[in-house]
């Protein structure tokens, strides 16, 4: 313990006459911190160094590896009718599809209407699923670099079924065990205080065109505990993760949208907005759009039609609502059956890049999607399903659409398919891209909605909630783990 001086001495002197920061202490005589480790994101810079090895596997042994645990474990999907659903029924009064324990999430109608773009007015079904879940990732230093624990976690949306998620990806019902399955590996890192160093812990939403004011927990804490590996989870860096990120469908969004949200460094020299101005442009976007979204019962959605085995849009449009019955050798529970959302059509999400007085630039847009807590969120420059958009011309066809769909093979910097959320979404996937534009002394004029950010400080957003929808987290995961270098 620091000895204190005496009156005589002056206020910051140390015995040696130098400064002693670290025995400054409050009033209280409680011992300040820093507010930030200076050190942590040159600890993931380290990791995100580390692509072919790290202390568990090489990078490429992770192929076999990830086909092992599929082996391991019996895996089956069904489509089935809603009448064979186990648990949940359609309300009398409502017609919204609900589990009878109250708990999981219910699928129900939301009327739409906004003051800008083509289609002004909507109504479709929604997930609603008000409790808020935990997305964690534990790390651990071995020989001095950071390490991941993933998992190689079944879900019944994914396209091929098992792919790595985060260590906890658990909703509130899950890790209270409404469902009566087995424990939640690992929780305890994440939700008794003092277990683990928290080095992130942010509220984020999810899909806000599907879910009706979601948000999870994303988080990754730090450990010097020896942590029991079970059978299911690995551990690997942020550079090996990166390399896995350039795969179609390996890296599971709950993972991309917990490592978007991590403390690295971008390196710039400036931004041509400053952080004040990208912020009070934002503030602006959320003030001007006239947003009113509200839940209506799930059998007065205009243009959708309820069958025996499907909930369907009139022209066969967007998504369906179906009914899967599941058996997973490997999750908390063996078996259950559930309501997923099937998207129609694959979708792209795509960022412009340009360097602008040789600084990397992201074209970001203020999106507003129905079921978003706060109107907006930035998006990427282009985040739609084509087919729905084709038929658009003039001010209605979608900015910048033309350049992302057929972009030229040259200025492709990241292009990947990534489904989207597994335990709610029936092999939803967007293709993923980052296409780099020409450079240019000084920004050209955006369409309103637009901005041009950096990735410094699109990070810098992403670790604060509601700024940074899921989609643009999954192409900040690329960048934040070295998949692809601006």
């Amino acid at each position: 313990m620091t000895r204190l001086r005496s009156a005589a001495a002056g206020p910051n002197d140390s015995p040696g006459g130098r400064v002693d920061r670290r025995s400054k202490r409050r009033g209280d005589g409680t011992p300040l911190r820093r507010r930030e480790d200076p050190a942590l994101p040159g600890r993931f810079a380290r990791s995100a160094q580390a692509r072919s090895a790290g202390a568990g596997m090489a990078t490429a042994e992770f192929p076999g590896w990830l086909e092992s645990r599929r082996r391991a474990h019996h895996f089956r999907v069904e489509r089935i009718p809603f009448a064979r659903l186990d648990g949940w029924s359609f309300d009398p009064d409502t017609g919204n599809l609900t589990h009878r324990s109250g708990r999981f999430f219910s699928v129900e109608g939301l009327h739409v209407t906004v003051s800008e773009g083509p289609f002004r007015q909507w109504q479709q079904p929604i997930i609603v699923q008000p409790e808020v879940g935990i997305l964690g990732i534990l790390a651990r230093e071995f020989d001095g670099v950071l390490h991941f624990l993933m998992q190689a976690k079944m879900e019944p949306g994914n396209p091929n079924l098992l792919q790595l998620s985060p260590t906890v990806q658990a909703t509130r019902s899950n890790y209270t065990r409404v469902h009566r399955g087995a424990d939640v590996k690992y929780l305890d890192h994440f939700v008794q205080p003092g277990r683990a160093r928290v080095l992130a812990d942010v509220l984020q939403s999810e899909h806000g065109s599907w879910f009706f004011h979601k948000s999870n927990r994303n988080m990754i804490v730090e450990t010097d505990e020896d942590v029991p590996v079970d059978d299911d989870f690995c551990w690997l860096t942020l550079g090996q993760l990166g390399e896995l990120l350039r795969e179609d469908n390996v890296v599971n969004m709950d993972s991309r949208t917990v490592l978007a949200c991590a403390p690295v460094a971008h390196p710039e020299p400036g931004a041509v907005h400053s952080d004040t101005e990208l912020l009070s442009w934002f503030t602006a976007e959320r003030a001007r759009h006239d947003v009113s979204a509200r839940l209506i019962p799930l059998d007065r959605v205009q243009d959708w039609t309820r069958g025996a085995a499907s909930i369907d849009h009139v022209r066969d449009w967007y998504f369906r609502v179906m009914a899967v019955a599941v058996e997973a050798g490997n999750r908390e529970v063996s078996g259950w059956s559930q309501p997923l959302f099937q998207p129609l059509g694959p979708g792209i999400a795509a960022f412009l890049v340009q360097r602008i007085a040789g600084v990397p630039h992201l074209l970001a847009q203020a999106r507003v999607e129905g079921g978003f807590l706060d109107t907006v969120e930035l998006g990427p420059t282009v985040q739609l399903t084509p087919e729905y958009h084709a038929h658009l011309t003039g001010p209605d066809r979608p900015a910048f659409l033309d350049l992302v769909r057929d972009p030229d093979p040259r200025s492709i910097r990241y292009d990947a398919v990534h489904s989207e959320e597994g335990g709610r979404f029936f092999h939803a996937e967007n293709r993923y891209l980052i296409v780099e534009a020409e450079p240019a002394p000084a920004p050209g004029p955006t369409p309103p909605g637009f901005c041009w950010v950096t990735p410094g400080q699109l990070t810098s957003l992403a670790r604060h909630g509601h700024y940074v929808n899921v989609q643009a987290r999954t192409l900040l995961s690329a960048l934040n783990t070295g998949a692809v270098a601006l």
